[in-house]
């Protein structure tokens, strides 16, 4: 998250020629956060044209935000609400949680409020399947207090409201530099709302409540059973993903640049495969994001450290399971986070360590990706969302 210190020199890239679709797609919005510890200013709202894979050179809207990491939005792309992965030695030593409303016509973002996150560095949010809280991952990068899940309530005109609840676990020390505390990278809901997972690097295992905030408004989460799953000593689970049909899960393993893949039933995950993203050697590594394929039928994952690529992998149909069909250069440094657009014709990656969003061709038939459109230059990407119009 420490970067060279240079403003997004916007500017467009070379595209190369492409097939005629169908239906023209429209020119769609996505707002990039970025951390700013160098000259970028916060949230950025870009202009995508889908029928070039061109990301417009003007941003359409700057907000102010320190280190706008991770981005929610709400279901109804009404609000959007954001991380302030701030912490000790920082400009704002304090963790906080930002919300946005989303003006229906414009797109433009108007601030709502901000509260504390009651925690350091914190790293990603998601909703609960109802949107009346918004589950925030404290990661901590010091080991004191270290990690922790925090849960917000949040009002129908998407307010945040102080934390009403905060979980956390000692770490597995396996590693002793990473993993002597709890360093909880992300929460996401089970498909049907019931269950909440928590992924802690620290721990070594993904944590697993139930959620009914009928029974306690104030504390919606508690322990379920069983409580946790165990990954292996010393690999770092980072971030969760269900498949479309919600009978799958997938997940990355930071520390030992891995992915595994669950079959998933009534709150709980049963491990099938587990498949490595490096192929030996010195390479640091670092399993990063993961993301489907709109049909379900493709995974691709980030692996950071010296590799920079991204992975492709077919899915099973009929069982989940993980084929690896391509690796790709991600063309820059610390791929942090990518994202699909919504035809699915490309992939934009934030390099963060670079400096910049690379868009890449992506062939829908077989999943692989292909040609470079598009490197922009944009100061220490973190995440990509596209705003989708209704």
């Amino acid at each position: 998250m420490r970067m060279r210190n240079f403003w997004p020199l916007l500017m467009a890239g070379s595209v190369g020629a492409m097939a005629v679709q169908a239906a023209p797609v429209e020119t769609q919005e996505l707002l990039v956060g970025s951390y700013t510890q160098g000259q970028s200013e916060g949230i950025y709202r870009l202009k995508f044209d889908g029928r070039t894979g061109k990301i417009d050179a003007k941003p359409l809207q700057v907000v102010k935000s320190a280190n706008p990491s991770w981005l929610t939005l709400s279901k109804d792309q009404k609000q959007l609400f954001v991380v302030n992965e701030n912490g000790p030695g920082q400009t704002d030593p304090i963790g906080r949680v930002s919300s946005f409303g989303i003006e229906a016509k414009s797109r433009k973002l108007n601030p709502i409020n901000q509260v504390q996150s009651l925690g350091n560095e914190p790293t990603h949010s998601s909703l609960s399947g109802d949107g009346r809280y918004l589950f925030v991952s404290n990661y901590s990068v010091v080991a004191d207090p270290g990690g922790s899940l925090a849960v917000l309530p949040v009002g129908t005109d998407g307010k945040l409201s102080p934390v009403v609840q905060l979980s956390s676990h000692p770490g597995s020390r396996v590693n002793p530099e990473r993993q002597v505390a709890a360093h909880v990278h992300s929460v996401v809901s089970s498909p049907d709302g019931q269950f909440v997972f928590a992924s802690d690097l620290g721990a070594d295992k993904i944590f697993v409540y139930r959620y009914d905030p009928k029974a306690n408004a104030e504390r919606p989460l508690t322990a379920a059973e069983p409580a946790f799953v165990e990954l292996p000593p010393g690999s770092g689970p980072r971030h969760l993903l269900f498949s479309a049909d919600g009978k799958h899960a997938y997940l990355t393993l930071e520390m030992s640049a891995q992915v595994v893949m669950f079959d998933y039933q009534d709150g709980k995950l049963t491990q099938k495969q587990i498949l490595d993203l490096t192929s030996g050697g010195k390479d640091k590594k670092a399993a990063g994001a993961l993301h489907a394929s709109k049909d379900g039928k493709y995974l691709y994952v980030s692996n950071r450290g010296t590799a920079n690529q991204l992975l492709v992998f077919a899915i099973d149909e009929a069982t989940g399971q993980l084929k690896e069909i391509q690796r790709r250069s991600v063309e820059g440094d610390h791929p942090r986070e990518f994202s699909l657009d919504p035809s699915n014709k490309y992939v934009l990656i934030g390099n963060q360590k670079s400096n910049e969003i690379v868009v890449i061709e992506r062939d829908a038939k077989t999943g692989f990706l292909g040609k470079t459109v598009q490197k922009l230059p944009f100061d220490s990407p973190s995440d990509i969302k596209f705003l989708v119009r209704q």
